[in-house]
């Protein structure tokens, strides 16, 4: 089975949540989305070291039962990725993240082997680069990518560690929501505001929402709709 109904994709907002470890809230959801399969290729490019990166991204999966190899220790990247059944791209700053991707020339790669069944992790910034563009990211653009054009594994934007307005702030800077009113300002594509323990997870061709919070979707010229997890989300955004 190849194309949209191939692709396997789980996107969680953030990798560690308040009170827990490391993917600790997360895990539950990776062990069923990932079934039988036993090994990971790991992306580290959205943090500074990617040997620090890789080990806590190991140690953690190795305490799930699963080995974990990354790209930046394999002299065939290209042989690796074509024969990975699962890949996990990490949080960090989304920018440096998606300038790594390109250099790399990683994109296109990448989604042909979603496309062709490979199952797709992404955490934080390793989320947003699965979007059409990052455009939503809330991270500074501390290096800069070739284009804001990102692996596009999905047909909506991601704006992953979205904070609701709070009422008692003194803060008069623009709110999350504010701000992806602006991208719709200039742009079409809907864009999911994944709270903190939430995850969006893809199959045959399908979206549902995962964690333990509702999340947020913001369409062009239309209110905001609230949608609790375990919802369907196939009919408020276009999904692969």
């Amino acid at each position: 089975m190849n194309g949209a109904n191939a692709k396997r994709v789980l996107l969680i907002s953030n990798s560690t949540h308040h009170g827990s470890g490391y993917l600790d809230h997360a895990e539950p959801e990776i062990r069923d989305f990932l079934g039988g399969i036993k090994e990971i290729l790991f992306v580290p490019f959205a943090l500074y070291d990617p040997d620090a990166y890789t080990r806590q991204a190991r140690d953690r999966f190795a305490n799930m039962g699963y080995r974990l190899t990354s790209v930046h220790e394999s002299p065939h990247v290209t042989r690796s990725l074509a024969e990975a059944e699962a890949l996990f791209i990490g949080g960090g700053n989304t920018f440096r993240l998606l300038k790594s991707l390109y250099d790399h020339d990683l994109l296109l790669p990448i989604r042909a082997r979603v496309e062709a069944g490979m199952a797709y992790i992404g955490s934080s910034a390793g989320s947003n680069v699965a979007g059409p563009t990052i455009k939503t990211t809330k991270d500074m653009p501390i290096v800069q990518p070739p284009s804001f054009d990102a692996i596009h594994l999905v047909n909506f934007q991601i704006s992953p560690h979205y904070q609701d307005p709070d009422p008692s702030s003194t803060h008069m800077g623009e709110t999350q929501e504010e701000r992806i009113r602006q991208f719709h300002e200039e742009n079409g594509t809907p864009v999911v505001g994944l709270r903190e323990g939430t995850m969006i997870r893809v199959e045959q061709g399908s979206a549902t929402l995962k964690g333990v919070a509702a999340a947020r979707i913001f369409r062009k010229g239309q209110d905001p709709v609230e949608v609790k997890a375990g919802s369907s989300l196939n009919d408020l955004i276009s999904v692969v």
